[in-house]
């Protein structure tokens, strides 16, 4: 096991990863409030996000950017890739260094590419842990949108072919926890408290105030925009049809899209590895 200059002196390391609009940025506020943990802040960066504060492999917006880096294959990274090194493991690490409070037991770091990276950040880190976070794949189309030209079943594919990538990495994985958007949001101080538990750090009350409703206006839009079964054509049917199945492997519907289903992957959700 390779062991990098932050594993001499104590820290571990946590990544988090999900696409676009699915909660990272509020799951990593929450998470470096905690006095154990230390997580980039005041960067200038957008959302803070590690993969803009290195130079060791590139960002998500050298593929196409928000719903649309993972229809590159390009940006699927793993322990056979050729950046995947113990040196750019140092170098990584004295990049971010500047940006932790290194006293810290946990250190910290939030990229939605890190969602198909995760055997490339394990390959540099070995005693990492990952933090993944699905939402609706309509609600993450229609949030994402405005960032891109895509068309909103373009955006649901880019989700799905993202999240079947992270499925078929996971059982490669050491230290994973895996959470839904919605179950987080309507219950974060139960699903937080869980996952301070599971780095094994004190219970603490975070101050962050996380709302439950969002996700009530994306699903709103998209019947407003006639693409549920019932409205769309004979071709998109087809089309929802097709997705309807690879969204619930992870507990989604897509014709049914305000109900949470029980996925189909044993133990998907909440500590899956350890």
């Amino acid at each position: 096991m390779k062991q990098q200059p932050g594993d001499m002196h104590g820290n571990r390391f946590v990544f988090i990863g999900g696409l676009h609009r699915s909660g990272t940025s509020l799951l990593h506020e929450i998470l470096r409030s905690h006095p154990e943990i230390s997580g980039f802040s005041g960067t200038g960066v957008p959302e803070d996000e590690g993969q803009h504060l290195q130079t060791i492999y590139p960002p998500a917006n050298q593929y196409g950017g928000p719903g649309r880096f993972g229809f590159d294959s390009a940006s699927f990274m793993d322990e056979e890739h050729p950046l995947a090194t113990d040196q750019n493991a140092a170098e990584l690490l004295d990049q971010w260094r500047a940006y932790w409070d290194t006293s810290k037991s946990w250190l910290l770091e939030k990229s939605p590419p890190n969602l198909v990276r995760t055997r490339f950040l394990q390959s540099l880190f070995p005693r990492c842990r990952f933090i993944i976070l699905l939402r609706h794949p309509i609600a993450v189309a229609y949030a994402t949108s405005k960032w891109c030209r895509s068309s909103i079943p373009t955006l649901i594919e880019h989700n799905l072919r993202c999240y079947e990538r992270f499925l078929a990495d996971l059982p490669r994985l050491n230290h994973v926890y895996v959470l839904r958007y919605e179950e987080l949001v309507q219950n974060p101080h139960n699903h937080i408290g869980r996952i301070f538990d599971w780095l094994d750090v004190e219970p603490f009350a975070f101050p962050q105030v996380v709302r439950s409703d969002i996700n009530a206006k994306y699903l709103e839009q998209w019947r407003q925009d006639g693409l549920g079964v019932k409205g769309c054509g004979i071709k998109l049917t087809g089309f929802f049809h097709r997705f309807e199945k690879r969204a619930e492997v992870f507990g989604y519907s897509i014709n049914n899209p305000d109900i949470l289903l029980s996925t189909k992957v044993t133990g998907l959700y909440g500590e899956t590895v350890d």
